[in-house]
């Protein structure tokens, strides 16, 4: 199973589903699931254009770090998303 670094190189690379299955595989393994997984999952979530899947996982690394960078991660989501949603609004 590659390590968090060789699934952050595959993320940045354009393999996003294959990045999912690798974390997803991680974080039922490991037994310690570490913020950094969660934040790239929710990572390759939001480039695939699952918000949902993004903020889920931005909030498990949010509660097992509360200094973890999904923090800015899951505000930036939530700030595109309420864009998204006002302009639904003024159609």
């Amino acid at each position: 199973m590659p390590g968090l670094d060789e699934i952050e190189r595959l993320l940045q690379e354009g393999g996003t589903d294959e990045a999912i299955r690798s974390l997803e595989e991680y974080i039922s393994s490991s037994g310690n699931a570490s913020d950094r997984a969660y934040y790239l999952l929710g990572n390759a979530y939001r480039k695939k254009g699952d918000w949902q899947g993004a903020i889920n996982n931005y909030l498990e690394a949010m509660e097992l770090n509360p200094d973890s960078p999904a923090r800015n991660a899951y505000r930036m989501a939530n700030e595109i998303l309420d864009f998204y949603n006002k302009d639904m609004y003024n159609q």
